[in-house]
């Protein structure tokens, strides 16, 4: 293996399924202490639904801390008999009750209450949901905050757009007859005065005040033809009347009127000014002058009912459908933008909108007029965020917690004082529930896409800009779905689907990571006055358009780190300069950090034309895992990266040695931490996965790669899976290709191919088939798994066992029982020759149908495996498949109390061997062993057991040792009462039956593996989207 022109990267690739397990972590921070929890977190949900009253305020629950349970079962058994993967979540809650007299609520009961079971991420990023394998895609969507935008067409001409985390977008529009409205999701516009009015701001003045500039001139300056506004009421001093109310123009009430009125300094806005203009205009057309009136309009427009007569009522009302978290509320994202936006310094931890939030953006909208703003471009990522999985399933869980104290204040009501306490009062099936509909319903949770390492991978990492609060197919424009430069090292310009979800669906680069607001970061290298340092920096877009960034493959000394050349190619809010070496400020980490790992695997990349490189790229995907791994001759060396992080191979979680190696485990002895145990040797067994099949029926296999006596480092790989070998990718084959016509097969993309590659299996793939077989309760009775079908011949029963289920190994081909079961029919009026055949042999005669599970058309193989899943304890089958899940469960008891008998017995002999005894050694019950003065040999050991041997007395002169041995057999007596209680935990587990599906009696699956050829119609691609259809096989003796 040769590496050819590999740079050294001064930045490691961060994991590529971080993206997943990050989020998951941050929403149940299981390892948090309570005091130190966020509240991006569970604990955050509680936070905004608890404290709980009831409506006429006699109880309160109130909310203290959380915990989580670790998941009963492993994943592959929730596979296995179709549960989901989860993990139970307990609410420490207090119930208090109100003190009549006091009015303070007070003598609360605390208990913990489970509140739900939570879908579970097992370690590779994936959900099992009733058995099957999904996973939740990011999504990709506008983020919250503000956005000015100019309309060349139509009546709104200039727009400012506020977008909440959660409530009704305001917009704010300019339109053509100079009127500034504000419209809240498709009601009436309000104007800008009115609103103004209606929060707060009752004189007109001050309103002006806010919005514009002003200033106050001297009266005796003015020469009386200035552009002038006076903003203020014009009034007589002496006598106190209002002669005019304001805003009023200078040239409308005279120079020499103001002169009259000895009114020596006025506050004047300059009309000349644009904004001046548009706020007087709407002054101007706004009917409602005065502030109850505006108060009124306002609550109307906003609820379409009539104001209340309480005028206090309904201000608050406008405030706090505007200015509430509850209503509208931003976020710390919202906030963070509308910061950046605007240029405000509102701390983070507010966040919902201030009335001066509306003012700033009032502001900005009228300098957009001006022309002194520029408009937002809503593609770029800076205003595009991500919401991962943790973000995604806490709005779940607020959705659901909602309903949750609905039906608390419900049960607060009608349940009697006494008994009331706050597990009663909780109900977990609402939560539980309303969870599971999500993981199976949404549109962000997908089935995982499992055909090879790669397509798994490739979908964990997947953008989204569909789904709830997202766009449509139908409308999203071209300008969303097309690359834009702030992509760059965050989404890659060359994954994404061909069809109608083009640029809508997207993947994250390499390198990309995600800040704590969702947006995407890149890693950049610092340069200092041209030279290239190893500081690293990670940039948002917003951070990222103020710097002239020099790509990865710039000419750089690789001794000092200066930039060689006199000019530089450099990216600089969104154009391609050429600069000084001096000018630079970053410089890309590696060229693989513009590109997706699916992309990354396809060699000499930059000579593809983009559109190739995308189906090659999406082509990788499809790939079918082969009989026979072989890595590519000419690589990218990301095959090993991204196997390792798929999940697909097994790595090592710790330095150690391989004491033990089969196909199905590999067994680790690991240096010992802590407590010295002197007889539990530390080994880590990794169970490999056999035969497996993935969500697409292609095959998971691993193999190990160590051998017994190997030292193994942490995070080296142990064992291949299905389409990697020795730890890297290899997702075809290496063939040789000729591009020459023959006879016309190959038209129009076609390939002929020779017969040899069928002849050495170079494309064969094995494919395992699911069967289901389950047994039901039914109006007539039980249906039963049995050998004995009617009119079923015995040549067609001779791969079933004594059950009626297929032996493992048995070949089968279409047609054939793979499950005997029959079904009581339907009851007749019995003759009287029937009732006698039944009366003497009862159940015998019923009559039954056969209702066998048999090979659907067009399948062969071999039956791999059989899961018999069961309710029922009296019927054979059941009964035999318990009884061997309980043999096999003392099987692995015994077979663990073995080993820990002999580790004591070979360090009870290192200690012991050789030691002349002062007393005589006997068994336990008192049998004479060894005299006094005899030396003990190890032949003792051979013959008794030292569990059977009496070490009580001081039986040698160095009691250290004998404290050592008794130390011994005390933790050998641990050990085996563990692996006891631990057998006992199984054998209830076994006694209790398996959980179905209600009316399902018995649950029996079939794997049947199918070895699938190369053949006409299959599909053949390179990495660099170069594809075609077998059309011929040809024998090798044709070939050119």
């Amino acid at each position: 293996m040769k590496r050819l022109s590999e740079k050294p990267e001064p930045y490691e690739m961060p994991n590529l399924l971080m993206v997943q397990l990050q989020s998951f972590a941050q929403l149940l921070e299981e390892k948090v202490p309570p005091e130190k929890r966020s509240k991006k977190s569970i604990h955050g949900v509680f936070q905004e639904i608890f404290p709980i009253t009831d409506i006429h305020n006699k109880y309160s629950l109130e909310y203290v801390e959380y915990r989580i349970d670790p998941p009963k079962r492993t994943p592959e058994e929730c596979k296995e008999k179709s549960l989901t993967y989860s993990a139970a979540l307990w609410a420490k809650l207090s119930l208090k009750k109100k003190n009549e007299e006091t009015g303070q609520f007070e003598e609360a009961i605390t208990q913990e209450a489970y509140i739900c079971d939570i879908p579970y991420m097992t370690e590779r990023g994936t959900f099992v949901i009733n058995g099957v394998e999904r996973v939740i895609v990011n999504q990709l969507h506008r983020s919250p905050g503000v956005y000015l935008e100019t309309e060349a067409k139509g009546a709104a001409a200039y727009k400012a757009l506020l977008v909440p985390y959660r409530g009704p977008w305001v917009e704010i529009t300019i339109d053509g007859s100079k009127n500034i409205g504000i419209t809240v999701s498709k009601r009436r516009k309000i104007p800008v005065t009115r609103f103004f009015r209606a929060i707060g701001y009752s004189r007109t003045e001050d309103i002006f005040r806010l919005l514009v500039d002003t200033r106050k001139v001297k009266v005796k300056d003015l020469r009386g033809d200035e552009p002038y506004l006076i903003i203020h009421d014009i009034v007589n001093k002496e006598t106190g009347v209002v002669l005019k109310e304001g805003p009023v123009k200078l040239e409308d009430i005279g120079l020499q009127t103001l002169k009259d009125l000895k009114i020596s300094e006025i506050e004047v806005a300059n009309l000349d000014d644009p904004a001046v203009d548009v706020i007087y205009a709407t002054y101007r057309q706004d009917r409602i002058k005065g502030e109850e009136g505006a108060i009124g309009n306002v609550y109307r427009t906003l609820r379409y009912t009539p104001p209340p007569e309480d005028k206090e009522e309904a201000r608050k009302y406008i405030r706090d459908f505007f200015f509430s978290p509850q209503k509208f509320y931003m976020g710390e994202v919202g906030r963070f933008k509308l910061n950046l936006r605007l240029g405000l310094k509102t701390p983070l931890e507010v966040e919902n909108l201030e009335p001066e939030d509306m003012v700033s953006v009032v502001r900005a909208l009228l300098r957009l007029y001006k022309g002194e703003e520029q408009e937002d471009d809503v593609d770029d990522l800076s205003n595009r965020r991500v919401r991962s999985v943790g973000e995604l399933l806490y709005e779940q869980f607020r959705i659901a917690f909602a309903r949750l104290s609905k039906l608390i204040k419900e049960r607060m009501v009608l349940s009697d004082d006494a008994s009331l306490t706050p597990r009663k009062l909780v109900n977990p099936r609402l939560v539980t529930a309303s969870l599971l509909s999500y993981f199976t319903t949404e549109r962000l949770s997908q089935f995982l896409d499992q055909t090879n390492p790669l397509s798994e991978l490739t979908h964990k990492r997947r953008l989204s800009a569909l789904g709830k609060g997202g766009l449509t197919r139908e409308t999203a424009g071209f300008e969303v779905r097309d690359v834009h430069p702030s992509h760059y090292g965050r989404l890659c310009p060359i994954e994404t689907p061909e069809g109608q979800n083009i640029g809508l669906i997207t993947s994250l680069t390499t390198y990309a990571k995600i800040d704590r607001f969702g947006f995407l970061m890149t890693p950049l290298r610092k340069v200092k006055n041209g030279y290239v340092t190893d500081e690293i920096q990670e940039l948002t877009p917003h951070e990222e358009a103020n710097y002239k960034i020099a790509p990865a493959d710039t000419p750089v000394d690789p001794k000092t780190g200066k930039i060689l050349g006199d000019t530089v190619w450099v990216r600089y809010k969104g154009a391609y300069p050429l600069v000084k070496p001096e000018e630079v400020d970053f410089i890309d980490v590696s060229p693989r950090q513009l590109v997706s790992p699916s992309a990354s695997l396809i060699p000499f990349l930059e000579h593809d034309d983009a559109n190739r490189a995308l189906m090659g790229s999406n082509m990788q995907r499809q790939a079918v895992p082969l009989l026979e791994p072989e890595p590519p001759i000419v690589g990218t060396g990301m095959e090993k990266k991204i196997a390792r992080d798929s999940g697909s191979v097994v790595l090592a979680r710790t330095n150690g040695e391989v004491v033990y190696v089969d196909s199905k485990k590999i067994v680790l002895k690991v240096p010992k931490r802590g407590r010295k145990s002197l007889l539990e040797e530390k080994t880590e067994v990794y169970e490999l996965t056999k035969f497996g099949r993935s969500n697409q029926n292609t095959l998971i296999n691993q193999r190990p790669l160590v051998r017994v006596g190997d030292k193994v480092k942490a995070g080296q790989v142990m064992a291949d899976a299905s389409a990697t070998k020795n730890g890297e990718l290899a997702l075809g084959k290496n063939l040789l290709v000729a591009f020459i016509p023959w006879y016309g097969y190959n038209f129009e993309d076609a390939i002929v191919v020779s017969e040899n590659l069928l002849k050495k299996d170079t494309f064969t793939s094995i494919h395992i088939l699911e069967y289901e077989v389950e047994v039901r309760e039914t109006k007539l009775g039980p249906e039963e798994i049995t050998r004995d079908l009617p009119n079923v011949s015995e040549e067609e029963l001779k791969n079933l066992d004594d059950n009626g289920i297929v032996r493992i190994g048995a070949e089968v081909k279409p047609g054939d029982i793979l499950v005997g079961k029959v079904t009581p029919k339907g009851e007749r009026e019995l003759t009287p020759e029937e009732r006698l055949i039944y009366a003497i042999f009862s159940e015998k005669a019923k009559d039954v149908r056969d209702t066998s599970k048999r090979v659907p058309p067009g399948v062969t193989g071999v039956v791999v495996d059989v899961v018999v899943l069961s309710r029922r304890k009296d019927d054979p089958l059941s009964i035999k498949v318990t009884r061997e899940k309980k043999l096999e469960a003392e099987r692995r008891a015994e077979a663990a109390k073995k080993q820990v008998r002999e580790k004591l017995k070979q360090k009870i002999k290192e200690l012991l061997v050789g030691e002349k005894l002062k007393k005589s050694l006997r068994t336990r019950e008192g049998r004479i062993l060894k005299r006094q003065g005899e030396k003990i040999d190890s032949e003792l050991f051979e013959k008794f057991h030292p569990v059977k041997i009496n070490f009580e007395e001081d039986i040698i002169e160095n009691t250290e040792k004998l404290e050592l041995v008794r130390g011994l057999l005390r933790e050998a007596q641990e050990l085996e009462r563990k692996i006891i209680d631990r057998m006992n935990m199984e054998m209830e587990q076994i006694e209790r039956g398996d959980e179905l599906p209600p009316g399902v009696l018995q649950l029996v699956k079939v794997y049947v593996a199918q070895k699938r050829k190369l053949q006409v119609g299959d599909k053949l691609s390179g990495r660099h989207g170069n594809k075609g259809v077998v059309a011929k096989i040809a024998p090798q003796e044709d070939m050119p």
